[in-house]
């Protein structure tokens, strides 16, 4: 599934990472839900303010025939509720309960860097 990059972030000074907000339950989704779906009046775009903390990590180690490094991917919690799957970056060894913050990128629209202090 490819999902558009400005989905992702508000175009706001600012840029934050953007969520849906079901107007009824109040319940969030991630990403946006798209607007010409369906369900879209169901929806209103809201941003993910702030850091998140890290629920679940793995590190993956891709094939030495790759020459690729190890990563790490996790899920991270963010108020509103929402909680997001992404990489990590900013450190080797991450630990649950460390603080990240999601920042743009160009390869997968997101990442969550580690919030330092």
């Amino acid at each position: 599934m490819t999902i558009e990059i400005d989905r992702l972030w508000s175009s706001a000074p600012q840029r934050m990472l953007l969520a849906s907000r079901n107007r009824k339950s109040g319940e969030w989704d991630f990403p946006t839900v798209p607007e010409n779906s369906p369900r879209a009046a169901d929806f209103e775009a809201v941003p993910i303010n702030g850091s998140g903390v890290l629920y679940s990590f793995t590190i993956i180690h891709p094939s030495s025939k790759t020459g690729k490094t190890p990563y790490a991917l996790g899920y991270v919690d963010f108020d509103g509720p929402v909680r997001i799957f992404g990489r990590l970056v900013g450190t080797d060894q991450p630990e649950i309960g460390n603080r990240y913050e999601p920042v743009p990128d160009d390869e997968f629209g997101y990442v969550f860097h580690l919030v330092q202090g």
